[in-house]
């Protein structure tokens, strides 16, 4: 009896030793063994637009999910936001300071404005730790998300942003080829509004699709790219130059034509490309993202009967006809706050939405990237494999949204619709130029 009660006290001992080595102390420092640490959970929150149904924004959310259950010791704490309302919500946290840990990063003027404002850091150290990732990318995607040398995010798809979509058959029943020239569109506008046929879809109630699908490119042809560029750096050129002004000229020119559908500032972007696919117009000007969305929701046949080119050239324009305006796409944001655990954790799961493995799920996506990665054309639509090749064949030019400040952008937002509905062009360049010179103190 004496002997048991001995060796029942020497393996209490022995066990309270033990927890006393090994164990966590009061402040619930890990032991050893690290098996506290591994409990812990680092919480995160992710901002993203992927909400609607095309191809594109399912494999980005089903990205999502795997990197949940790849990592559990990660908490996600999601805000899923439709597109068009996704920047002001942005615009608005980051006024207020309050910045999510990982978000939908939009190249050009917000990162520079996010960066001056402190509200981001660099994954700099990120991408350097993946030479392989890094080095896949296409020649200056970083460009755009680089500012005095740092890199604030990592290109997650190319967006060609001014396409010209058109239904092969409803130009062919009406004696209609593909518009190469501003007369042959207008000839082509002017068929088919006699028909009864809407000649091109729009969805500008979000406002930026007009700027961005139609108007960057359009402007270009006239401006050329050089003057553009002067004008948002409010160097050597203004808004209110008679090129810009004609820009404008020719812009209205279109609605004047009747060459979009009543309400056109109603609808949004998807339900104007949904008005494509069904056939209710013979035309849509519109970015690389429409691909998937065409991908998910067009028909079959619908989709054999598209076609995609570049814009019409202009008469005595100063710009390439042979051009597309476009950017690189948007890409993982790092908030201010994500430091420590949290940090690291942030890096993972940027890592794993823009890495090469999404890469080339998101190309097969039918979502163009600007990444290295080998296109399987039996996973895409036909529309898609066109599109594919024409951005190889062509020059981008510059996004107005990619390059003025966002009061500029806004601007010429705004003025477009007011331009659309009767505005004076003279009115509206004035309007641009003292948005983009005040917005750069000049």
């Amino acid at each position: 009896m004496k002997k048991t009660l001995t060796i029942a006290i020497m393996v209490t001992l022995m066990i309270s030793v033990l927890a006393a080595c090994g164990g966590t102390n009061n402040n619930g420092k890990t032991n050893e063994s690290g098996e506290e640490a591994a409990a812990e959970k680092v919480k995160l929150s992710l901002w993203h637009n992927f909400t609607g149904e095309d191809l594109r924004a399912q494999t980005m959310r089903s990205i999502i999910e795997q990197f949940q259950t790849d990592h559990p010791n990660i908490s996600l704490d999601i805000q899923a936001i439709p597109p068009d309302g996704y920047k002001t919500r942005l615009k608005t946290v980051a006024a207020a300071d309050e910045m999510p840990d990982v978000f939908i990063l939009s190249n050009g003027s917000m990162t520079q404005e996010f960066s001056a404002g402190g509200l981001i850091q660099p994954v700099n150290e990120l991408i350097d730790s993946h030479p392989d990732w890094k080095e896949g990318f296409m020649p200056n995607s970083f460009d755009a998300f680089t500012v005095d040398g740092n890199i604030y995010s990592a290109p997650m798809g190319l967006s060609p942003t001014s396409i010209l979509y058109y239904n092969k058959t409803i130009l062919e029943q009406n004696g209609l080829t593909v518009p190469k020239t501003w007369d042959e569109l207008l000839n082509a506008i002017s068929v088919l509004k006699a028909k009864k046929i809407t000649p091109i879809a729009l969805g500008n109630k979000a406002a930026w699709l007009a700027q961005s699908s139609i108007f960057s490119s359009l402007a270009d042809r006239v401006t050329g790219t050089e003057w553009f560029l002067k004008a948002a750096s409010q160097d050597g050129a203004a808004f209110t130059d008679p090129e810009f002004v004609q820009a404008l000229t020719y812009m209205q020119q279109l609605g004047e034509a009747g060459a979009f559908q009543d309400g056109f500032n109603s609808i949004d972007n998807t339900q104007m490309e949904q008005m494509f696919a069904q056939g209710q117009a013979a035309m849509m000007i519109d970015g690389g993202w429409a691909l998937s969305n065409l991908a998910s929701n067009a028909s079959e046949d619908a989709l054999k009967a598209m076609g995609a080119t570049v814009l019409p050239s202009i008469p005595g324009g100063k710009g390439d006809p042979n051009s597309l305006s476009g950017v690189v796409g948007v890409g993982m944001g790092l908030g201010k706050d994500a430091t420590g655990k949290k940090k690291e954790a942030a890096f993972e799961l940027i890592y794993a939405m823009s890495g090469p493995d999404a890469q080339k799920r998101t190309l097969e996506s039918n979502q163009l990237v600007s990444y290295k990665a080998e296109l399987d054309k039996s996973k895409v639509s036909p529309i898609f494999s066109e599109v594919y090749d024409l951005v190889n064949k062509v020059k981008m030019t510059p996004v107005y949204d990619g390059i003025l400040t966002s009061a500029g952008a806004d601007a010429v937002n705004n003025g477009l619709q007011e331009l659309l509905m009767g505005g004076k062009p003279e009115d509206i360049a004035k309007k641009i130029q003292e948005a983009q010179a005040k917005a750069l103190g000049k």
